[in-house]
């Protein structure tokens, strides 16, 4: 489990293809990981890697085809910058809000200008996950925890301002830039219970079954 909140920023130095799987190696940078051990979780750019080894300054991790098909890693080069975040601990301040490192799918930058001293962000969702994605709520873009500030039908707007873009990888999105993103847990489960068997024939929430529900009156 993590929070969202970027510790470091690492490189991707490793990038094979084994038998349709990855494995990777990531130098770590300014990410201590004195503490880390074999087996440990490791969020990077929002997946979460289980480490498989242990250098000084970087770690290995193997990618699943599941992991694969569900986020951006496809696209990724060796050399390319990663967000970094180490699982959370019983003391760790919850600065973000929950984060699993489980990536609902890929999300494409649409927009990009400058709002003051922040900067927009327009990013388009599949369209199964925007009815997760709600105004003022949080979602995982990368790895990083962040507040939805605009909807539109297919796409969500991010103000990022200047500290988040020197902290992570958000001042090297471009337009066409593929990101990973993952939904806020809460907007999942709150579906399930609604739906109860019914989640598995993928019906939408509709008012009627909200009304239904107990939500309106």
């Amino acid at each position: 489990m993590f929070t969202g909140i970027i510790e470091a920023v690492g490189t991707l130095t490793q990038l094979k293809q084994q038998g349709g799987d990855y494995h990777v190696e990531i130098q770590t940078n300014s990410l201590d990981i004195s503490d880390v051990k074999l087996g440990d979780s490791i969020a990077s750019n929002g997946v979460c890697l289980t480490v498989v080894t242990l250098n000084k300054d970087s770690f290995c991790a193997d990618v699943s085809n599941e992991t694969v098909s569900l986020t951006g890693f496809t696209h990724y080069k060796v050399g390319q910058s990663i967000n970094l975040e180490k699982a959370l601990t019983p003391t760790t301040r919850l600065g973000g809000h929950m984060v699993s490192g489980h990536v609902d799918g890929v999300g494409v930058v649409e927009r990009i200008q400058a709002n003051g001293r922040s900067t927009d962000y327009w990013i388009s969702a599949p369209q199964e996950l925007m009815k997760y994605i709600a105004y003022k709520g949080s979602i995982s873009v990368d790895g990083i925890s962040l507040t939805v500030n605009g909807l539109e039908d297919s796409s969500f707007r991010l103000t990022i301002v200047p500290h988040t873009s020197g902290e992570t990888t958000i001042s090297q999105f471009v337009v066409g830039s593929k990101v990973n993103l993952e939904v806020d847990q809460i907007a999942r489960y709150l579906e399930r219970l609604m739906l109860g068997n019914q989640s598995e024939q993928k019906k939408d929430i509709s008012m009627d079954l909200l009304a239904r529900s107990g939500f309106l009156k």
